[in-house]
């Protein structure tokens, strides 16, 4: 073994302290990721954890208002710290003081934690010379990541299994965990899972007073937007179900993000009436989601952050497989068609199997799931 490899290993016995979890973004694989760093903190009751993640999700891990470091309360309540980056902001000024200093700061944060492991759950080349860079002794990783040349940056591979994002995402915990010497456990959503995500008084209370302001009783999420245009059902659909589900006295509540507003117009004059758009910040939207009955979206954050907290989800799929990507561990109906090859391509073009979806069978899966 080289003098470098001997440094970036632990010796048999070594009692682990501090462990880094490195998963950059984005909404939905952050989300995914919280299972696996569930399993990493029942091993590790006493362990300091932290989290690498980029600036703008940050909120999935710590509320606004709280301390990024220090005792975990329901405001940070899975992981001990969390570092954040702004890579594509950094990237485009890289020659600027600023910059560095930032950087400079962030780096200097992870390395005096000096964490024991990091565990690279991306899998991309980024994300592995992150955790790389950290100076953990020992850095985890998928033996087939997701970019191929981000396994060159781990110390130690593991076998990623499972069908489910969140299955593979656990079993290179427990493969971690395995030979750490350290205790698994199988249990992939405990009980309280939801609690793994933080919780705001200010934004709970926010959320209360909008809907009461605007008359909202029992009311669905309906979430027009997707990652690319072949995951995205068409918007006027949205508006039909919309009217659909005001027939079994449910409101809909169109949530759009930056950048989605023409979509949600589009499906709020086609709901004539029986929905509203709103927009909300990460923080609101957990508080929202916990408070409704029903979610109806794609494959997107949103609609992960649903299956988390438990509420029912009607899931509309095209190009993504359900069965790596589809609401987990929470009572949903998930509607695809035959038709639809599974493929990641970031097409424009909505897939020709997601629009033969119509917003009858939408709304009819909503029924049986309110029932």
């Amino acid at each position: 073994m080289s003098s470098e490899s001997a440094r970036l290993d632990i010796a048999p016995g070594s009692r682990i302290e501090r462990l880094l979890i490195v998963r950059l973004s984005a909404m939905g694989d952050v989300i995914h990721t919280l299972p696996a760093v569930r399993v990493l903190r029942g091993a590790f009751p006493d362990a300091h954890i932290g989290w690498l993640i980029e600036e703008r999700w940050a909120e999935l891990l710590c509320a606004p208002g709280a301390a990024r470091r220090g005792s975990r309360s329901s405001a940070r309540p899975l992981v001990d710290e969390v570092h954040t980056v702004k890579l594509k902001k950094w990237g485009g000024s890289l020659l600027s003081i600023a910059t560095a200093q930032r950087i400079a700061t962030v780096w200097n944060d992870v390395r005096g934690t000096h964490y024991d492991v990091a565990i690279d759950l991306q899998g991309a080349m980024r994300s592995a010379v992150l955790a790389r860079l950290s100076r953990a002794r020992v850095v985890y990783g998928a033996a087939e990541p997701r970019e191929s040349p981000a396994s060159l940056w781990y110390t130690r591979k593991v076998v990623a299994r499972g069908k489910h994002v969140i299955e593979q995402n656990v079993s290179v915990v427990e493969a971690a965990l395995h030979q750490m010497s350290a205790p698994g456990s199988r249990e992939l959503f405990p009980v309280g899972f939801s609690g793994d995500l933080p919780r705001d008084g200010q934004a709970e209370e926010r959320i209360k007073q909008r809907l009461a302001q605007c008359g909202v009783g029992d009311f669905a999420i309906l979430n027009p937007g997707a990652g690319w245009g072949a995951k995205q059902w068409p918007a006027q659909r949205y508006g039909e179900v919309a009217r659909g589900l005001a027939g079994l006295g449910l409101r809909s509540i169109l949530n759009y993000g930056p950048g989605e507003g023409e979509l949600a117009n589009a499906a709020l004059a086609a709901s004539e009436g029986t929905a509203l758009a709103m927009s909300f910040t990460i923080t609101e939207l957990i508080a929202l989601t916990r408070r409704a009955r029903l979610f109806i979206g794609g494959d997107t954050g949103p609609l992960h952050l649903a299956a988390a907290l438990r509420v029912p989800v009607v899931a509309i799929y095209g190009p993504t497989d359900p069965a790596r990507n589809g609401p987990y561990a929470t009572r949903s109906i998930v509607l695809r068609s035959a038709e639809s090859l599974t493929t990641h391509a970031r097409r424009s073009e909505p897939d020709e199997g997601l629009l033969s979806i119509g917003s009858e069978a939408v709304v009819a899966a909503a029924e049986k799931l309110l029932s």
